[in-house]
């Protein structure tokens, strides 16, 4: 499959079949570097990693991932480079589309992310904005498959803001690969409903259903329980209204009870403020998969790379 010179900006862009040979390429990738075998598809390339907002998994990942190919990574934070201060984000993208072969954009607006992707004239790939995460959904997916041996007719539930970056991506992901999906939250913070509607026809092709509740039944039969921090960053002052709110839906060993299976996973995109969206017990006990799928993130990343800039 050829996905040579495509931007990765949200997995809207991307059919069903182009998600599972990037899921197949990364778990090969895998198997290689597990055998200390690393490859040489981005031998020269050199690639932009521009950070509005820190990060541990995405930088280390997109640095490792690249360096593990042969790429030459530099990171520009946002006292690195004017991107939208003094240099617009159109100029900016044209200057680093000259010097670099890929970019990458981690920060607060989509449209910075989409305005990059349209005038550098190299591929561009989105390790977080506002509004998308594609790279996470990339990694959840591949610890799903491995852990259950295939994806399409899981039951997977994400408990907690279900209008965030994380439910938005995860509800495309899901409804494209025929992934059972529900958003348990309150009304309040369901996602908009164009964004629904758009992945209810996904989850119409795929055999999949989307369902949005704020019972806690919800959770029966399910394969996954998915939940993020309450408040995104730049929400820091409405944590005290986000934890009345969402205490209800906290993933607590009776939520994963209330599953009935004992082969429930419980997942979290991380960093995870332990207390408030999980507890300590669920993140520790044996059905946690956090850490594979924080190291997922390093071999999706390096499949997305190594499709859209790899010879």
């Amino acid at each position: 499959m050829n996905l040579k010179g495509r931007n990765f900006i949200t997995l809207k862009d991307y059919s069903p079949e182009e998600i599972g040979y990037l899921l197949e390429l990364a778990s090969d990738l895998k198997a290689k570097k597990k055998q200390g075998i690393t490859g040489n598809s981005l031998k020269g390339k050199n690639i932009a990693l521009i950070f509005e907002k820190p990060s541990t998994r995405t930088r280390c990942s997109f640095v490792v991932a690249a360096v593990d190919e042969g790429a030459h990574p530099e990171y520009l934070g946002k006292d690195d480079i004017q991107l939208g201060h003094k240099e617009s984000v159109e100029d900016t993208a044209r200057v680093l589309g000259r010097v670099f072969d890929g970019i990458e954009f981690r920060g607060f607006k989509h449209k910075t992310v989409e305005d990059l992707a349209k005038y550098a004239g190299v591929p561009v790939w989105n390790g977080l904005t506002d509004d998308y995460h594609p790279t996470q959904i990339l990694a959840d997916l591949l610890t799903m498959k491995e852990h259950f041996g295939y994806l399409k007719g899981l039951r997977f539930v994400y408990a907690g803001d279900g209008r965030n970056n994380m439910a938005n991506s995860l509800m495309i992901g899901m409804s494209k690969m025929g992934v059972h999906f529900t958003i348990l939250a309150p009304e309040s913070l369901w996602p908009k409903n164009e964004l629904v509607e758009l992945c209810q026809g996904y989850a119409a092709e795929s055999g999949s259903t989307i369902t949005l509740t704020e019972d806690t039944d919800a959770v029966k039969d399910a394969d996954t329980i998915y939940t993020d921090v309450w408040c995104s960053m730049g929400e820091e002052d409405k944590a005290a209204q986000r934890i009345t709110l969402l205490k209800p839906y906290q993933v607590n060993k009776e939520l994963m009870e209330k599953t009935g299976k004992d082969t429930t996973i419980f997942m979290h995109c991380l960093p995870a403020v332990k207390g408030n969206e999980v507890t300590e017990e669920v993140f520790e006990s044996g059905a946690s998969v956090v850490f594979d799928e924080a190291e997922n993130r390093m071999h999706t990343i390096k499949a997305v790379m190594v499709a859209t800039l790899g010879e």
